[in-house]
């Protein structure tokens, strides 16, 4: 209940700080949160403004759900074997700094400018922020809660399932939170280029006719996509970590 006052309270200040200042802007700049709100009402009675949303949304979810199925394996092995995590640790200090939205013409061009290439690029992304905070949480796990389990005569698979993925599910959780502000950027750049729905295309489209109420309405939809993945995960780690909670 607190929360939901506190997100009440929070979207009080906002709205109230941004009719401020479109007051002191001057709505041709800065168009109010009313004018806006009318906006995203009409948009909301079209087909095309909800297939806008939809296919951003899918190419989130699936770039997520990739992320998380290839890159949370990875960062589990190599943080639980210290020969796997020295083989490939250079390799991944050598990519992890470099940033991969310039791989984007590349990308797109091996894997077209639909929904699949600009999947593979939020997935190349997100990738490397799964893999870095599994690794690293799964190296976290101490000597003693290793050696404690196989006194008892747990085999290597019982360390894994009753040590390391309970101690590295919570990291896991927290990078998917902080990747849904990286991933909605990014979606942003990535569907302004070659496509004709998404949001991105959505905001950029408005721009280019000059429709400032269009603009602020993908600018609120995207950040409520992101509002909701933060929420989603939050949930998901009270659920599956509870015991994280105590």
């Amino acid at each position: 209940m607190s929360s939901r006052w506190g997100y009440l309270w929070s979207i009080a200040v906002l709205l109230t700080v941004w009719q401020l200042g479109a007051w002191w802007a001057g709505e041709d700049v800065l168009v109010g949160p009313i004018i806006v709100l009318r906006k995203l009402a009409s948009e909301a009675g079209t087909a095309l403004f909800w297939k806008h949303v939809g296919t951003s949304s899918f190419r989130i979810l699936a770039a997520l759900a990739i992320a998380f199925v290839t890159a949370t394996p990875v960062g589990l092995a190599l943080g639980s074997s210290r020969r796997a995590d020295k083989f490939a640790r250079p390799l991944i200090y050598l990519t992890y700094p470099v940033p991969k939205i310039v791989l984007l013409p590349l990308v797109l061009l091996i894997f077209g400018l639909g929904d699949l290439g600009k999947i593979v690029m939020l997935w190349i992304i997100l990738f490397f922020q799964l893999l870095i905070t599994t690794r690293d949480a799964a190296r976290g796990v101490s000597k003693a809660a290793r050696y404690s389990l196989y006194s008892l005569g747990g085999s290597r698979k019982d360390l894994f399932v009753h040590v390391i993925w309970p101690y590295s599910l919570p990291a896991v959780f927290t990078a998917l939170r902080i990747a849904t502000g990286t991933v909605v950027a990014v979606l942003f750049f990535v569907e302004s280029i070659g496509t004709r729905y998404g949001m991105g295309f959505y905001i950029m489209d408005a721009w280019g006719r000059a429709d400032i109420p269009q603009i602020f309405v993908g600018i609120v939809v995207l950040a409520v996509m992101g509002v909701g993945l933060y929420e989603t995960f939050d949930v998901c780690e009270r659920v599956f970590c509870r015991w994280n909670k105590l």
